[in-house]
């Protein structure tokens, strides 16, 4: 049996080889990168002593990722979701300046082409669930408001299912809209309630071997741009959510969190209706980064 330092000089001759491989790499961020890895993946198999059957076990497991992936779902995002990957990318790329709104999770079920709805507008598209109005203001961090500023915004239904689950080609629970010369904007949308990331592929077999739940905080997604500022990608979740101390994907951050106000059926709403079903309103204010901060 070889001694321990023999052995650990054999296995870092190894990783030295594979690191001199790419020493010419002509672009300098691809070098780092390309290094990095290396060096992670190979402390890592040193690190845990990775069986042979296991890493056989793990490039099967990505395997069935890329097997299930289609254009409606992305079970690599989902794995790098739940493994915290995704919010640490997040951390490390989200600016600075502490009076900008927290960003989270993109989350995988973002889709192009949402209808374009007006100030008020309704982002439900049909989306069963209880009605909710949600409104505030963009600024930026000067607290100058922000005219124009496009906003995204999507969820899942009461049922738990984005429109692009169902499969049927509907599109509902997804709206694009602009802000006011006051940078204020509304909607209206369907309350958020929580529901199980897709779990019954590899992702959920992980989930299950961790003893984890799929279950995500209720929330309602946001992707905001305007010209100069950073881009924001965000969620809001409603307060007293039990799943906000074990979101599935990491993705709850306290000062996301917001009150949905609850009214009985036939008070008015303030855009002048008067639902014949109780709603909610939540109120929530997005600052934005300058570009260069981030």
């Amino acid at each position: 049996m070889s001694a321990p330092h023999e052995r650990d000089t054999r296995e870092q001759a190894v990783t030295d080889k594979v690191l001199a491989s790419f020493a010419d790499t002509p672009d300098a961020r691809h070098r780092e990168l390309f290094t990095a890895l290396v060096r992670h993946a190979h402390a890592f198999v040193r690190e845990t002593r990775l069986t042979e059957a296991e890493w056989e076990a793990a490039v099967g497991f990505l395997t069935r990722c890329g097997h299930i992936t289609d254009d409606r779902r992305q079970e690599f995002i989902l794995l790098s979701d739940v493994l915290g990957l995704s919010m640490q990318t997040i951390t490390v790329n989200e600016p600075d300046d502490p009076r900008a709104t927290e960003q989270t999770v993109f989350g995988p079920f973002f889709a192009e082409g949402a209808p374009e709805i007006e100030l008020g507008g309704d982002a439900a598209q049909g989306a069963p669930g209880q009605p909710c109005w949600v409104s505030g203001t963009v600024r930026d961090v000067a607290g100058t408001p922000v005219a124009g500023a496009v906003l995204d915004v999507w969820e899942a239904d009461e049922e738990g299912l984005y429109d692009v689950q169902h499969g049927d080609g509907r599109v509902s629970g997804r709206a694009r809209l602009r802000t006011d010369d006051a940078g204020r904007y509304a909607f209206w949308c369907v309350t958020p309630t929580p529901y199980p990331i897709p779990h019954d592929g590899p992702v959920g077999d992980l989930l299950t071997a961790a003893a984890r739940g799929p279950m995500r905080a209720s929330h309602l997604h946001f992707m905001v741009t305007a010209p100069g500022l950073h881009r924001l990608v965000t969620h809001i979740f409603v307060r007293g959510d039990t799943y906000q101390d074990s979101d599935a994907v990491f993705g709850v951050k306290e000062s996301l969190v917001v009150d949905f106000t609850e009214h009985s059926a036939g008070t008015a709403a303030p855009d002048g209706r008067t639902p014949d079903v109780a709603w909610t309103s939540a109120d929530f204010d997005i600052v934005l980064a300058p570009e260069e901060t981030a």
